[in-house]
């Protein structure tokens, strides 16, 4: 497997959430460092018995109302 991906939002406290869109693996962080780190640690202890990912994803999701009138 080459690649995961996760989608990440930030929560409205400033911290991170992210879930892998084809594995059963979710991980948050405090900050954006912090979550690059857990990620990296919850795919680790999810391939535990299987080769890991060559790399991991982490894809930003940012929804944004503008307002036009």
């Amino acid at each position: 497997m080459p690649e995961l991906v996760f989608e990440v939002v930030q929560e409205s406290d400033g911290g991170y959430c992210a879930e892998c869109l084809t594995e059963n693996i979710f991980t948050e962080g405090d900050t954006w460092e912090e979550l690059r780190k857990n990620a990296i640690e919850a795919t680790a202890a999810f391939f535990f018995d299987r080769p890991q990912p060559e790399r991991i994803c982490l894809h930003l999701v940012r929804d944004e109302i503008l307002s036009v009138a």
